[in-house]
């Protein structure tokens, strides 16, 4: 497989280089030349046949890979990062939850995180070169690549998270690693994060010095494997031929563009409702037809505190081809406020026993309002809204009487017991040019 810029499809280069840049120079993001089709005898083998998590992720992954890995190593990849289970629960009626907090992290970005980590352990194998990666954070992504690229040789890891912007246990997966793991607080937004990145891998002094990349799902090694969550549902839930609607909490949009292509790919589903918080750039332009990015606003649901999302040029230019008719058939989207959020939390709780996040939350209602939409208490199809992290992880946020049911996970106690102490971090303007020179300062 080959990949171009969303901006240039012309130059073509293969999944390594395009792991290792991350963005392209142009400044926009890499996508596949094509979408490989699967065959519709595996669509249905994953369910009448006993075939493994394992074979049908590798399947998915592997046309995006091509050569540049070889099989038994993609294999092991896939084995290291499926450790962990997915569980997909009943809530209620027709309404699944997929669980995707049970790695190490408790969170979703656990996934494209160790993946993106095999991945750049193979090639730092290959180039022999220290390669130095480069990730903005609105919560969740920053502990996840902690985690995933502790003490990976040849790799270091530079985590931007706004100041005041994340959780405290989140901060506290980021702050307290060390070693190759170098946290930075930016006095400013997730986007202000985001926009120091974008301009790093445009800037030619710093391309000079580092062979920098991304953990960010703006790079296909993050983005591309949550792909296997969709295919994981299915395998739980589905029958041959039952289409199925996902309701996606997002924020740079990276999971729900994976979920995407897994339907472009073949995978039987309806379509997709992009739940968000009241940073409600997609809802305002599938209602009104244009883009406006706003000032974030902070809310409970920090990791969608997002205005600009980095991967939605991957669905409109790319999966709808700038098409607006393509996009509102294969796309629903939602706003909600804290004050929603919370009160659904209680309720779902209260009603069904089952503890949401801030983010799954979100996703619930997602579906609750399309459902309200079509005037049915419950749909003839089977709807999955996913629960991105676990509620332990906000729990400043959670409704107090919620609180003591929230039980802390076994993962969760050894990571606090060998990092009680935050390491010192170091605080910085939202400056690119601040920035910059810190980076060149330390070569």
């Amino acid at each position: 497989m080959l990949y171009h810029s969303l901006k240039n499809d012309n130059n073509f280069i293969s999944f390594e280089k395009a792991v290792l840049k991350g963005l392209c120079q142009d400044g926009s993001l890499y996508v596949p030349k094509y979408i490989p089709i699967l065959d519709n005898k595996f669509i249905k083998d994953i369910i009448t046949k006993e075939l493994d998590i394992y074979k049908i992720c590798m399947t998915v992954i592997k046309p995006y890979i091509g050569e540049c890995i070889p099989d038994s190593y993609i294999d092991q990849i896939i084995r290291d990062t499926l450790s962990f289970p997915f569980p997909l629960k009943k809530i209620h009626d027709n309404v699944y939850v997929l669980e995707l907090f049970h790695g190490p992290t408790l969170a979703f970005k656990d996934v494209g995180a160790r993946f993106m980590a095999g991945c750049l352990s193979f090639f730092y194998k290959k180039i022999r070169k220290k390669i130095t990666i480069l990730v903005a954070t609105s919560g969740d992504t920053g502990g996840a690549v902690a985690q995933g690229f502790y003490k990976k040789s040849g790799i270091e890891v530079i985590i931007l998270y706004p100041y005041n912007g994340i959780s405290s246990l989140q901060k506290k997966q980021i702050t307290s690693l060390g070693e190759n793991i170098f946290p930075l607080e930016i006095i400013g937004s997730f986007d202000d994060c985001q926009n120091i990145v974008k301009k790093s891998f445009t800037d030619r002094e710093i391309q000079k010095k580092y062979i920098l990349t991304s953990a960010n799902s703006i790079n296909i090694a993050r983005w591309l494997p949550q792909m296997f969550y969709y295919f994981l549902a299915y395998k739980t839930i589905g029958k041959h031929d039952e289409k199925l609607i996902f309701s996606v909490p997002s924020g740079n949009f990276g999971n729900i563009c994976a979920g995407m292509m897994s339907k472009e790919m073949g995978l039987p589903i309806k379509f997709f409702i992009a739940s968000t918080n009241i940073n409600d750039t997609i809802p305002r332009f599938l209602k009104y037809g244009e883009y406006k990015p706003l000032t974030v606003n902070r809310t409970i649901s920090n990791a969608m505190d997002i205005s600009n999302p980095n991967n939605f040029p991957r669905i409109w230019n790319f999966l709808c081809k700038e098409n607006f008719y393509q996009l509102k058939s294969k796309l629903f989207s939602y706003r909600f406020t804290d004050k929603e959020t919370l009160y659904t939390i209680e309720k779902v709780w209260n009603k069904h026993k089952y503890i949401l996040d801030p983010h799954g939350a979100i996703g619930y209602l997602g579906i609750k309002r399309y459902l309200k939409e079509i005037n049915s208490k419950f749909s003839s199809l089977k709807t999955i809204f996913l629960e991105t992290a676990h509620p332990i992880k906000f729990l400043d946020n959670m409704p107090l009487s919620l609180r003591d049911e929230i039980k802390v996970p076994s993962t969760l106690k050894v990571f606090l017991k060998k990092g009680e102490i935050e390491k010192k971090v170091l605080s910085m303007s939202n400056d690119f040019t601040s920035f910059k020179n810190w980076l060149l300062g330390r070569v």
